[in-house]
């Protein structure tokens, strides 16, 4: 993530990642705006490109040359992206109400959702239709019939509804693709079949009668039923029913017809036309609500109303994002018209296109080429991410406009800071942040938050013994919700490895400057993420210290207990002879985030890494316990192997590690062998010294890894070896399902290197 170097005083907030907002970032990311903060807030990470799907779904494209990678995107234009589901929005407020994350505020909103079919018209059953958006979920059903048609071809009929040029390029373009398949696997391809259903009296109504016949023969050549004035009234598990009454049998329905707003958008008070779709004047902004912008599919422009095809989403990129500008310096905004005409390419599933625009229509494969040359320029704008310019340090005074008390603070916000506790978070700010938290209550915290004081007073109930760990860092990721939450869980990870459980907590935070209203935002995401880690851990957090700083950090002082027994107590120093090594979560964060840093990691692989790093170890540890651990730690800064080596030497025991069955996250490895590594490596890399025969196994593609620093990292432990394949089957029942025995221990040897690699 990018260190921020002036205050925060607007934010602009992103719902969705269709075409519109990926061209906005990318025009934020060329041009900076001084004191504004982008945040993207999208439930998917990868958001497709809908004029490649058919080609994807043909078989001329794979995943990623169709997809733009948003979180990637959101990196390289300096904004946060914060991957959850809007539910909702709170306008009063100027809040994005989200389902699994605290409130996202805003000062300017703009919504690029798309649209959504109405499988309601299916008669109210439209669970079995497969609608064709969101795309996401398409793909999951359509990779699982790809599958079986590979795996168990035989007689289906597949069924689409949608007579427009987006149904009945899908459609072409499923056919072609199963088709192959089929002849690569020696099978019939007639034993396929494919009907198309549509409620008018012909394909393609919106395109020239051209385009509607040479449409009308393509599907009649290849075998495909054409039934028009044929409107879908329900679905049902042997297929569809149309308006005639006649029911058609059917393996499988996909949906690709009337679409409408998503149903969280009738609450929000905003204007709606007849299907749903926001109300939005010619500057973009919706007709209710000058704060908030909407733009794609989801947006009626109520001047000039256009069909919902991509053209008008990724060509209302470059005025929304002026728009956006012009509103936060409060100047005028300026209007956009779209075009009467377009060019409409649409392809037949066989590398072959047909152009439509007005009366004009013509074919060929060439028509395809250039498509794909269009296509593929569209799509390197956003995954060929050139080099960024500057950004300023200074304010200019025209970057946002402020006024009254807000200017005041702005004023406040950019004059030199403070030190000593002059850099301490103001009180009022502070109260505000914290106050809507809820830590857990615990009967042994005499003094917390619940009666705030100059320190907290835990008690240590008779017979235990207090466990004590202190972790702190900076974050290194945009979102200080998800933040919170693996600063949390890093903390407790020493607690939990000595087999304790948590007591209470004292939190260190620094925020950077801006908005008091920033400043708040920003502490209250984080410490609500935190707070949920903790709570969980039944963890009571009870006071802190939160002060400025050029970067957002985290830290936690943990009180932990323990029965006041040494044999109770789960230590490095435990390992014996013939005990297996058991590793409960996969490695390469340092690796990945480096990567990430970089512009080089795949957005599903930091989501993968993120996923992993806020799964608590608590319940590993209680698992590792009931099994008879004879030692254990959480794998942090020093990787797996320095950890591993201050579990052996204490022990006096050497052990072996089997690189192949390390577990490791997804694209570490290819991070790695790209030369990719935290900067914390070369000193973990020191410890190669404790490695018996580095140069067997120095070419093997995990050999980096095991000097990969971890965050939040998963618990090595040492099992006896007849406890070691219940144990697993254990920790995977209980939600680790990378747990691994990756060694064994050894008795110790007279040569000076305790670790053997293993390959």
């Amino acid at each position: 993530m990018k260190q921020i170097t002036q205050p925060i005083l607007r934010d602009i907030v992103l719902v969705g990642g269709g075409h519109t907002h990926v061209g906005v970032l990318r025009n934020f990311a060329m041009k900076p705006m001084p004191g504004v903060r982008l945040t993207v807030v999208c439930r998917d990470t990868h958001t497709p490109y809908s004029g490649m799907l058919p080609g994807y779904v043909a078989g001329h494209y794979t995943y990623d040359e169709v997809h733009i990678d948003l979180r990637r995107l959101a990196e390289f234009a300096g904004a946060r992206f914060f991957r959850s589901e809007v539910v909702g929005l709170d306008r009063h407020a100027h809040e994005v109400l989200c389902r699994d994350r605290p409130a996202v505020r805003y000062d300017r909103l703009s919504i690029n959702i798309g649209s959504t079919p109405k499988l309601t018209d299916a008669g109210g059953n439209g669970t079995r239709a497969v609608a064709v958006k969101p795309i996401r979920q398409f793909n999951e059903r359509w990779l699982a019939l790809l599958a079986r048609v590979q795996t168990r071809p035989g007689p289906m009929h597949i069924a689409l509804v949608g007579g427009g040029a987006g149904g009945v390029e899908l459609l072409l373009a499923m056919q072609h693709r199963l088709r192959h398949e089929l002849n690569l696997l020696g099978q019939d391809p007639n034993a396929l079949t494919f009907s198309l259903f549509t409620r008018g009296a012909s394909i393609l109504p919106t395109h020239n009668r051209s385009v509607q016949q040479r449409f009308t023969r393509t599907l009649q050549s290849r075998g495909v039923a054409l039934h028009a004035n044929a409107a879908v009234t329900a679905v049902d598990d042997q297929g569809l029913t149309t308006i005639s009454g006649e029911h058609h049998l059917a393996d499988e329905v996909i949906w690709v017809t009337r679409a409408g707003g998503a149903s969280w958008l009738k609450d929000t008070g905003l204007a709606l036309d007849a299907d749903g779709f926001i109300e939005v004047t010619d500057t973009l902004q919706t007709v209710t609500d000058p704060d908030i912008f909407a733009a794609g599919d989801i947006a009626t422009m109520i001047n000039h109303p256009r069909e919902k095809a991509g053209v008008f989403a990724v060509r209302q990129g470059p005025p929304l994002a002026r728009n956006l500008r012009l509103s936060l310096e409060d100047k005028a905004l300026r209007d956009y018209h779209p075009q009467r005409r377009w060019l409409a390419l649409i392809s037949t599933g066989d590398q072959y296109a047909v152009a439509s625009r007005g009366g004009f229509s013509a074919s060929g494969a060439w028509l395809w080429r250039w498509k794909d040359h269009i296509d593929r320029r569209f799509m390197a704008k956003f995954n060929d991410l050139p080099a960024m310019q500057d950004k300023a340090s200074a304010l200019p005074r025209s970057t946002v406009a402020l006024a009254g008390e807000e200017a005041q603070q702005a004023i406040s916000a950019i004059a030199m800071r403070c030190g000593g506790c002059g850099a301490k978070v103001g009180a009022t700010t502070l109260s505000r942040a914290l106050g809507a938290l809820r830590p857990v209550e615990r009967d042994d915290v005499v003094i917390g938050l619940h009666a705030p004081d100059d320190a907290a007073v835990v008690r240590v109930p008779p017979g235990k013994a207090m466990v004590h760990s202190v972790d702190f860092f900076r974050s290194f990721i945009d979102d200080p919700y998800i933040f919170g939450q693996i600063a949390a869980n890093h903390a407790l990870g020493d607690i939990f490895a000595m087999g304790a459980e948590a007591q209470s907590a004292t939190a260190i935070a620094t925020v950077p400057q801006g908005l008091e209203s920033k400043v708040e935002d920003t502490l209250f995401q984080m410490m609500s993420g935190a707070l949920e880690i903790l709570n969980d851990a039944n963890c009571a957090l009870v006071g802190g210290h939160t002060g400025e700083g050029q970067e957002l950090a985290l830290g936690f002082a943990i009180n932990g207990l323990i029965d006041d027994q040494p044999d109770q107590i789960m230590r490095k120093g435990g390992m014996r002879p013939g005990d297996v090594l058991i590793l409960t979560k996969p490695i390469g964060t340092g690796t990945l985030f480096a990567a990430h840093a970089r512009l080089e990691a795949k957005g599903h692989w930091i989501d993968d890494a993120l996923q992993s790093m806020r799964h608590s170890n608590r319940l590993a540890a209680e698992c590792l316990r009931r099994f008879g651990a004879t030692a254990c730690t959480d794998l942090t800064g020093f990787g797996l192997l320095g950890h591993l080596v201050e579990m052996t030497r204490p022990s006096e025991v050497d052990a072996t590690l089997f690189l192949p069955a390390l577990p490791v996250l997804a694209g570490a490895e290819e991070t790695v062998a790209a030369g990719i590594l935290s900067s914390l490596q070369p000193a973990n890399v020191r410890l190669r010294r404790a490695i018996r025969n580095p140069e067997a196994t120095v070419k093997h593609p995990r050999y980096p890894l095991i000097f990969d620093p971890q965050t939040a990292g998963g618990l090595l432990a040492s099992i006896p070896a007849d406890q070691a394949d219940a144990c697993v089957r254990e920790l995977i029942a209980l939600g680790y399902p990378r747990t691994s025995i990756i060694g064994a221990i050894h008795p110790q040897g007279d040569a000076l290197e305790p670790i053997t690699l293993k390959d």
